[in-house]
Parts: C-alpha cells; structure tokens; sequence
C-alpha cells in the first residue's frame, strides 16, 4: 500500500477512533442525553476530520520530502478515513440503549486501536503486543479522563 494511504488511512482511524471515544463518554457523562452524544459524533466527523486533514497537509507540506499528489493523497485518506471511522459510531448510539451503546462503542474503539496497532508493528518490524499496550493505554487514558471531566461538568451543570 502506498506511503500517502497508510499514513491517512492510519492517523484517520486511530485519531477517529480515540477522539470519538472521547467525545461519546464525555458527552455521556456530562449531559446523560443521546441527542448531545450523536450531535457531537457528527460535528466531530466533519469539524475534526477536516481539521485533521488539514493538519496532516500542511505537516506534509513542511517536510518538503512529498510530490503534491501524495500530499493531496495523504489529505484525502485523512479526512475520509477519520469522517468514516467517526460515524461508524452512530448505529450504536441511535440503535442501542445508552448504556449498552456506551459500552458497544467503547469496544468498537478499543477494537479499531488493536487492529490498526497490530498491522502498523507488522509493517515495521515491531514488537506487535507492545504496539497494541501502548495505543491501548493512550486510548483507556483519554476514556477515563472524558468521563471523569463530563462528570464534573454534569455535577456543575447537571439537573
């Protein structure tokens, strides 16, 4: 697979997955109400996808080591991917009850990070249940952190 989709397809899926995760549990925690968890799925799969891409181009850009097709190449990989990945989240939240679907999306998440861990190692020669720790690590640290944040806010702001 080319450089330019690896990198998209990478970034898009494991920042789609980790923010997304983010946004579901804080969301939960801070509000109790599904409309507020599928509304912020949907602004992030537009708003952060596209910042992300964004992002990503203008990184490429600065290496100054990538002809303007990859670097589009990268760009669109990065909003698709990340766009993609954010919404594969929403039959959870609209089809399950809340706390099932909280659930079901946090193992969707956890699931995606594996999978894009194992074969980011394999592609580098690298130690793959030490790649999955890590991504697994950083992805149950943001989740923790979300909700504990979304309860202080409900315990704010809460009804």
């Amino acid at each position: 697979m080319k450089e330019p989709l690896l990198k998209g397809l990478g970034f898009g899926l494991t920042s789609g997955a980790i923010t997304t995760l983010g946004i579901i549990v804080g969301l939960h925690s801070g509000t109790h109400s599904k409309l507020a968890v599928l509304a912020g799925i949907l602004v992030l799969a537009i708003a952060d996808a596209m910042s992300d891409a964004v992002g990503i181009h203008i990184s490429e850009e600065a290496e100054g080591e990538h002809a303007a097709k990859e670097i589009w190449e990268a760009t669109i990989f990065t909003f698709s991917s990340k766009f993609a990945f954010a919404l594969s989240f929403v039959p959870m939240i609209v089809l399950l009850e809340d706390s099932t679907a909280i659930l079901a999306s946090v193992i969707w998440g956890l699931f995606l990070i594996v999978v894009v861990s194992f074969f980011t190692a394999k592609l580098q020669n690298k130690n793959v249940y030490r790649a999955i720790a890590e991504h697994l690590l950083v992805t149950i640290v943001v989740i923790v952190a979300a909700h504990y944040f979304g309860d202080v806010v409900y315990g704010f702001f809460g009804v």
